[in-house]
Formats: structure tokens, C-alpha cells, sequence
């Protein structure tokens, strides 16, 4: 079976003023990567918050961090054969993802849908107790962009099973 592509976004905050700094995969074949993305100098907002979940300093994002442009090619070479992904929070996501492509002046050759369009009914009511049931038993770590990714591709993979 071919697992739908996830795409997960991690940020500086939620609401106006947020913007990504991390972004990550999960991919068909389940494998995952995940870039953390240097703030275009306009992008500010700082929620200390947001970095208490992520664990990622605004520092080590200009320290590690890969330039706007390099991450939104990135993601156009990864996705652009396949014209699309999913995401979970599709209204976050999708903005964080339109914001760093504007930044990086590039127009992206993908399209994101919301996750829950995958979904029928039976795996709608199992999502949440299959997602904590993966979380205990899969060793990965919460809130960071591709392990995200790979945690909600495995949840779809096992609500489609019927087991949680």
C-alpha cells in the first residue's frame, strides 16, 4: 500500500505574526526529513510558549537553519512530482506554507489538502485513540516537524487496519 505524503509545520507562535520554522515529511515510502528553516529577516514574532513545545530556540534556527529559498525548493523537488500533500492542521500549515513560499519568491508546484479528506467515517471516531496508542508505542518525539509527519502517516496507516 502507498502511504499518503504528510507534511508537518512547526512555528514561532500561533496567529498573526506566526510564521514556520520547521517543515517537514513524511513520504510514500515512510521515510521522513525534515529541514528547520532560518526567519526571513520581516518574520519577528517570538511565542516562548510555541518554544517550550518545539524546543527549538529562535538562535538555533539562525544558527542551523536553511535559508527560506533552499527549504521552498526543498519542498518543490519533494512534492512537486506528486502535486500533493496532507496536513492534519491545514489551516496553520497552509499559511505557513504560502508565507515562507512568498518569502522565498517562489510559487509552489504542490497542493495541500487537509488530512481528515483521507479519512472515512470509522477512522474519523478511531483517529484520536489510535494517534495516543501510536504515541505510547512508537518512540517519537512530539512536535517536531518530520517525527510529527511520520506519527500522523502511521495513524492513518492503522486506522485503515481497524486496530488501535
Amino acid at each position: 500500500m502507498k502511504l499518503p505524503i504528510i507534511l508537518d509545520v512547526e512555528a514561532s507562535g500561533f496567529g498573526r505574526g506566526s510564521y514556520p520554522i520547521e517543515i517537514g515529511i513524511a513520504r510514500a515510502d515512510a521515510s521522513t526529513c525534515a529541514f528547520l528553516i532560518q526567519p526571513c529577516e520581516e518574520w519577528t514574532h517570538w511565542d516562548p510558549k510555541a518554544e517550550l513545545l518545539h524546543g527549538i530556540s529562535r538562535e538555533r534556527l539562525m544558527r542551523e537553519g536553511y535559508p527560506v529559498r533552499d527549504v521552498a525548493q526543498w519542498l518543490n523537488d519533494e512534492l512537486g512530482d506528486c502535486r500533493l500533500a496532507y496536513s492534519d492542521s491545514w489551516g496553520f500549515d497552509n499559511t505557513w506554507v504560502s508565507l515562507l513560499f512568498d518569502c522565498a519568491s517562489l510559487l509552489p508546484r504542490f497542493r495541500l489538502e487537509s488530512l481528515r479528506r483521507l479519512l472515512n467515517e470509522q477512522q474519523l471516531e478511531r483517529w484520536m485513540s489510535t494517534k495516543e496508542a501510536m504515541i505510547d508505542s512508537a518512540s517519537i518525539r512530539r512536535h517536531r516537524a518530520g517525527e510529527d509527519a511520520r506519527l500522523l502517516q502511521l495513524t492513518y496507516e492503522r486506522t485503515l487496519s481497524g486496530t488501535d
